[in-house]
């Protein structure tokens, strides 16, 4: 009988969370490092609650380089070397950052959040 009971729980859950299988909802990043999203000024969603798109993931890259060239000018013999160039990284993308507006779907079951997108003011 108790098996029975909890079959038509569950399905009477199930049937709850397909009338409303997601949630549009707003968030700001209040903490980048350990991401921190805190919804609508109700409650706050540590990153293991969350899942990021790459298009919101930090991405850089380290281009610094410098050149060997054999100098056979006037005067100049030898192997001679260009100053280092490009010595900051470039940030392709950057990652979200405290003060970030974003937007967030619930995931059916409220367990897990994706973010979207930033949300930007015109």
């Amino acid at each position: 009988m108790d098996r029975i009971l909890n079959i038509i729980k569950q399905a009477g859950s199930g049937a709850v969370e397909a009338g409303n299988p997601v949630n549009i909802l707003f968030g700001n990043v209040t903490s980048s490092n350990p991401l921190e999203v805190n919804v609508e000024q109700r409650f706050t969603l540590s990153e293991d609650f969350l899942i990021i798109p790459e298009s919101l993931s930090a991405f850089t890259i380290e281009l610094n380089h410098q050149h060997s060239y054999q100098d056979s000018g006037a005067g100049g013999d030898g192997t001679r070397s260009t100053d280092t160039a490009l010595m900051e990284p470039i940030v392709i993308r950057r990652g979200l950052e405290a003060g970030d507006k974003v937007l967030l779907v619930r995931m059916q079951g409220g367990q897990q959040f994706i973010v979207l997108d930033r949300v930007v003011q015109p």
